[in-house]
């Protein structure tokens, strides 16, 4: 009997690409297990999708105070025991890993265990995770082109994308969010985690906004706004129907995750990027929104110079010139990473 293991977390970068994988791992895998963290994102994502998830201990690297960092090589050690014994127990064919600093003690473990490791990176520059699994790794597959080139056992293959963010039934989202269609929509999303920075000021600009759009605000958990809600703007903490908001947006208002730009390019929806600053980051999403900009396939608006008008103008702006974005879009092919990816992995697993 097949089996596959998936691993990867912290947010939902680094799990919807392994959910946008399900389907078809479901056509060529017998038993499918995910290996999170326990308060990661990943185990209500992985749960509603009827896969068996195993909780490891897991540490994050903090670049803002490296003394917390003290008790890290600690927690990966047990981690890494952790997931050995689920891999002894679960003995899979292959590990598919997406990154995420949970990622690294199940790859290390399946290394170890003779286990073939597939790798997939989504940013444009590789992060520090998958720095580390791309030593275990038989091969680190890429979203971009160039990041390929960057490593040893680098394949580009595109992002994985959703089926289930296409054919969408446009009333029945208008009905979700209780929209007439007669305006256009405002997606803001900031990454399953919120982006306090952008709330606020978002907020600040809806008087400016409401009368033109109706809005859909994805504002993270502990962010919703205390005031009274105004006509055509709807909030949540998480959306559950992501794929309903993201049909009907005509702007999508975001922060500069790969896996979340990817979709935006595949449904070719104008997009205002708001990229995680060097100071809270380390700096990949400046470089995919300066990537995306420079295809013409979006506005890049700092946070450093993020104000209520300037976020106003900015939607003005990408709503006015969306045809021409939208063409720019159509330019390119962003099918095919699935298949490609599912592959692979089959591959690695025979």
């Amino acid at each position: 009997m097949s089996k596959i293991i998936l691993t990867g977390g912290g947010t939902a970068g680094h799990c919807i690409p392994n959910v946008a994988l399900l389907p078809q791992l479901k056509n060529h895998f017998n038993d499918i297990i995910y290996i999170g963290s326990k308060n990661g994102i990943e185990k209500n994502i992985i749960e509603k999708e009827k896969v068996k998830f195993y909780e490891i201990p897991c540490a994050k690297f903090d670049r803002a105070n490296l003394l917390k960092n003290i008790s890290t090589p600690a927690k990966v050690l047990q981690g890494i025991i952790k997931a050995g014994k689920i891999i002894d127990k679960i003995k899979p064919d292959v590990v598919f890993s997406k990154g995420g600093y949970v990622s690294v003690p199940v790859v290390i473990a399946a290394a170890k265990r003779k286990i073939p490791v597939i790798s997939h990176e989504s940013d444009y520059t590789i992060g520090l995770a998958n720095k580390i699994c791309s030593k275990y790794s038989k091969k680190v597959l890429t979203s971009f082109p160039e990041t390929a080139k960057e490593l040893k056992k680098g394949e580009y293959v595109g992002s994985p994308i959703r089926e289930s963010l296409f054919n969408i039934n446009k009333e029945i989202a208008l009905k979700y969010f209780g929209f007439s269609g007669k305006k256009p929509i405002i997606l803001l999303t900031g990454g399953s985690q919120g982006a306090r920075a952008i709330n606020s000021v978002f907020r600040a600009a809806l008087p400016n906004l409401l009368p033109r759009y109706d809005v859909i605000h994805i504002c993270g958990k502990g962010n919703l706004g205390k005031e009274n809600t105004p006509q055509g703007y709807y909030q949540v903490e998480y959306l559950e129907k992501m794929e309903f908001a993201l049909n009907l947006a005509s702007v999508c208002i975001s922060r500069a995750g790969a896996n979340t730009l990817f979709e935006l390019m595949a449904l070719k929806i104008p997009s205002i990027l708001i990229p995680l600053p060097k100071a809270a980051s380390r700096g990949d999403q400046i470089i995919n929104a300066e990537y995306f900009q420079k295809l013409g396939f979006a506005y890049v608006l700092n946070q450093n110079v993020l104000t209520k008008d300037s976020i106003t103008f900015a939607i003005n702006s990408v709503y006015s010139n969306r045809l021409n974005i939208i063409r720019n879009l159509s330019k390119q092919n962003f099918a095919g990473a699935n298949e490609k990816i599912i592959k692979i992995i089959c591959d690695a697993a025979k």
